[in-house]
């Protein structure tokens, strides 16, 4: 009896490796693998698992005797339930009745229909080179005669037989998943630089903008974006973009402004040249270069009538002609253009072709100045903070409010950009961590800007900073004298005195009237 159970066994052991070194699907030959356990040892069911090292999840790679649904519910973390504890463990485990195991989790619910006193388990782990990768478990019907060693030995070197296959499964679910994670970052980093719904500003002003390219992006529509300059319509023009059915395909910028019709006309366009030999030479411009994706053009009132006329006529038909041929080629590409606020004016002035500005004005953008839209300019501030921190490895943590009070006084001639270089500066001379009013640039510093007399002498403008620290830190501290002294390197007795001296309202900054 004894040899014949010796000869199974080598039998067993010999088609488990036939079946590794053929197959070259690692699931086919799991499973058969399985199969053939349960025909030789009587096996009710059998799970293979995998552990995921990166998120330290455990799931079922292979299963017999279990549905698609109980795979898909055996799931656990290292040191859960038995599986886990045998990941954890590195330890072969045996359970004569599962029904006496707290520990036993029964996560597939394969067993919920049977009698749980009748069913032993063994599970002992997968390793590969002293590393635990998973598990191999054995579910049996419950027999008092025969003694479990003998199977754990053989489930353990069954397991061990496996352990390299398992190995290179468990490197490709694991580089499968990282390309997946990496390919979700870069698409959220994309739609978090490029989303109507991750632009900065939430007021009424840009609640239009972001309406007006939720509804065109999805089309192929050519778009006017009108403005002031630093208004931010190349980022209007990205969003559309990126927001569209060409965004795997390239957006090209051409800044229009300072370059000659003829310069502009060959980066546009292309040429055909010939050498000294007679050879052709072919550059392909920006149309041609950006086919299936879309073109923004920056200023379109920059541009001459002439190349207005060629771009007009691609637009129109899809067709376009290098400089220096006659042949015309086919060019798909979405025209995003900018130009001032007041495009009428530009057409009135011939700065925009009657052409032109018809095909483009079907869909025009209007993008507000900033001064008419400062509701925004909080949010804006936090997110140039947030951003020049991680730039130039800054920490600066807030604004005080006397600053925010200069910020929202002025009138932003410069508009986005301006305040974008304006926090910037501020960010880099902001050494404690706080951006003071005197950390702002000198045009916020102007009587109008600041409220303060033309020329202060020296005492005057001291006097400006010292209140402003006191009143910032009286805030920070929601009015507490002593914090507030502590925070300025004062006495508290010191701090009282010049709060008198700079008739501060104590109250205003009381926890009861602090947010």
């Amino acid at each position: 009896m004894e040899v014949k159970n010796e000869l199974k066994e080598l039998t067993l052991l010999f088609d488990i490796s036939i079946s590794l070194n053929k197959s070259k699907n690692i699931k086919d030959v799991l499973h058969h693998i399985l199969e053939m356990m349960a025909k030789y040892i009587g096996m009710e069911r059998g799970t293979i698992t995998l552990l995921n090292k990166g998120t330290s999840e455990i799931k079922i790679e292979e299963a017999y005797g279990l549905s698609r649904e109980e795979i898909a519910r055996g799931k656990y973390k290292v040191g859960e339930g038995i599986i886990g504890k045998v990941i954890k463990s590195g330890m072969s485990v045996y359970i004569p009745r599962i029904s006496d195991e707290p520990q036993f989790l029964d996560r597939t619910k394969a067993r919920n229909k049977i009698n749980k006193e009748d069913v032993s388990f063994f599970c002992v782990p997968i390793k590969h080179d002293k590393e635990v990768i998973g598990t191999l478990s054995v579910d049996r019907i419950f027999n008092n005669n025969f003694t479990f060693e003998e199977d754990i030995r053989l489930i353990t070197i069954i397991g061990s037989m496996i352990a390299q296959a398992l190995k290179l499964r468990q490197d490709e679910l694991e580089e499968l998943e990282r390309l997946k994670e990496e390919n979700k970052r870069l698409h959220e980093e994309l739609q978090m630089k490029f989303n109507p719904a991750t632009l900065i500003g939430n007021g009424p002003a840009m609640q239009v903008v972001y309406n007006l390219i939720s509804k065109v992006a999805p089309t192929n529509a050519n778009v006017l974006i009108a403005g002031e300059s630093g208004v931010g319509k190349e980022l209007v023009a990205k969003s559309i973009h990126f927001n569209s059915k060409r965004a795997n395909n390239k957006i090209k910028e051409v800044i229009c402004s300072g370059l000659s019709e003829d310069t502009l006309e060959l980066e546009l366009f292309g040429q055909i040249a010939t050498d000294k030999d007679g050879n052709e030479k072919i550059t392909k411009g920006i149309f041609e270069r950006a086919d299936g994706g879309s073109v923004f053009l920056s200023d379109l009132s920059d541009i001459s009538p002439k190349l207005q006329g060629k771009i007009w006529h691609l637009l129109e038909h899809g067709k376009m002609q290098r400089v220096g041929s006659k042949k015309k080629i086919a060019a798909d590409v979405r025209l995003l253009a900018s130009a001032g606020k007041n495009i009428e004016r530009l057409l009135e002035e011939g700065k925009i072709t009657p052409e032109l500005y018809y095909h483009l004005n079907a869909f025009p953008i209007y993008i507000p100045p900033l001064h008419e839209r400062k509701s925004d300019i909080p949010q804006l501030i936090d997110h140039f903070i947030d951003q020049f921190n991680k730039k130039h490895g800054l920490e600066v943590k807030r604004i005080s409010t006397s600053a925010i009070d200069m910020i929202m006084s002025y009138h932003w001639p410069g508009n986005v950009r301006e305040l974008e270089k304006c926090i910037e500066r501020a960010c880099i001379l902001a050494n404690t961590g706080v951006i003071y009013g005197f950390h702002l640039p000198p045009t916020l510093q102007t009587p109008e800007a600041a409220g303060s007399p033309e020329r202060s002498p020296l005492q005057s403008v001291l006097a400006k900073v010292e209140k402003e620290l006191i009143q910032d830190n009286l805030k920070l501290s929601k009015g507490d004298i002593g914090l507030a002294a502590d925070y300025l390197g004062l006495t508290a007795r010191q701090l009282e005195t010049r709060i008198a001296k700079y008739d501060i309202n104590i109250n205003k900054y009381s926890r009861k009237n602090t947010p």
